[in-house]
C-alpha cells in the first residue's frame, strides 16, 4: 500500500488541515504527531528508504523501535493537505530511544518538528498513563487560550476552573482538568520536561504566550480536546470584554451534580469556594 493511502495518514492529513481551518496554524506555528500502530507500519513499509541516524536530544527507552508520522520542522499546516509528502515524515527510532532516523517524506529535505524532544517525552508519559491507547500529540497556537494567559494566573486550578465554567461539556471533555506551563524557551528539553510532568495528570498543557499541547487516543478525541478548549476559551474572552465579573455561573455544587450524572470524576481541587 502507498503511504498516502494509508487511513492512518488521510486521518492526520485531515487533522492538520482542521487545524489550520481554525486558524491555529499561522505559516510554520504547530505540530502534530502520531504513534504509529504495529500493523500500520507494516502496510506501508515498503516504501521506507530509511536516512541516517540522528539524535533526538532526548532519551525515550520506552519508545524504543517505535514509528511516528510527524509534521517538519519549518513547514506550513496549511500545505500539508496539498504536499503532504514535502511537509510531513515518518520517522522511526532506535533500539534505545535516543536517535531517529527518517523513514519516509519530506522529500525535498528537512527535519521533524523542532518541538521533536517534547512530542516524544510526552508520548512516552501518555503511553504508560493509558495503557497504551493514547497515540496522538497535538501543538496548536490557540488565539483564545493565549489571550488567557496575559489576564489569568498562570496556575492550574485557575485556568480549569475558569474554563469549566464557560461551557457545561467541558469538565466532561476534560475532567482531570488543565495544566499550565509558564513560559519557556520554545523546541528543547526543559520545556519537554516540564510538559511532561503535567501530562502525567492532565491531558492538555497550555503553554504560556504559546498555544496549548494536547494528548489523545486518535485524531478525532485528540482535535476534539483542542477545540473544546479553545471554545470556552473564545467565551470567557468575550465574557471578559463585556464585564469583568460574572452574574451568575457553574457553582461548585452544580459540577458535582454534573460529575454523578456523567459518571465522570472532578477532582475537589477545582470546586473551590471563590
Amino acid at each position: 500500500m502507498k503511504v498516502l493511502d494509508a487511513e492512518f495518514v488521510q486521518g492526520f492529513i485531515r487533522m492538520a488541515d482542521d487545524g489550520w481551518k481554525q486558524g491555529w496554524h499561522e505559516r510554520n506555528g504547530g505540530n502534530l504527531s502520531y504513534r504509529i500502530k504495529e500493523q500500520e507500519a507494516e502496510s506501508v513499509k515498503e516504501n521506507f528508504e530509511p536516512k541516517e541516524w540522528q539524535p533526538i536530544g532526548t532519551s525515550v527507552p520506552k519508545l524504543a523501535r517505535e514509528y511516528f508520522l510527524v509534521t517538519g520542522s519549518g513547514k506550513y499546516f496549511r500545505n500539508v493537505s496539498i504536499k503532504p509528502e514535502d511537509s510531513v515524515c515518518i520517522i522511526e527510532l532506535d533500539d534505545k530511544g535516543e536517535n531517529y532516523r527518517i523513514a519516509w517524506g519530506l522529500v525535498n529535505g528537512g527535519r521533524p518538528t523542532s518541538e521533536l524532544p517534547s512530542h516524544l517525552m510526552n508520548h512516552e508519559v501518555k503511553m504508560e498513563a493509558s495503557g497504551g491507547k493514547h497515540r496522538v500529540i497535538y501543538h496548536a497556537h490557540t488565539t483564545n487560550t493565549i489571550a488567557l494567559t496575559f489576564v489569568l494566573p498562570l496556575e492550574d486550578k485557575v485556568f480549569t476552573r475558569e474554563l469549566w465554567e464557560m461551557a457545561t461539556e467541558c469538565p466532561v471533555v476534560f475532567p482531570d482538568g488543565i495544566g499550565v506551563v509558564p513560559w519557556m524557551v520554545p523546541g528543547g528539553r526543559d520545556i519537554a520536561v516540564a510538559t511532561s510532568e503535567l501530562m502525567k495528570k492532565y491531558d492538555a498543557a497550555i503553554w504560556a504566550h504559546h498555544g496549548m499541547f494536547a494528548s489523545g487516543e486518535d485524531f478525532d478525541l485528540t482535535f476534539g480536546l483542542m477545540h473544546t478548549v479553545e471554545k470556552s476559551a473564545e467565551i470567557l474572552v468575550k465574557m471578559l470584554s463585556m464585564r469583568p465579573d460574572k452574574l451568575q455561573t457553574i457553582t461548585p455544587q452544580n459540577f458535582r451534580d454534573l460529575a454523578v450524572d456523567f459518571h465522570v470524576t472532578l477532582p475537589e481541587e477545582f470546586l473551590y469556594e471563590k
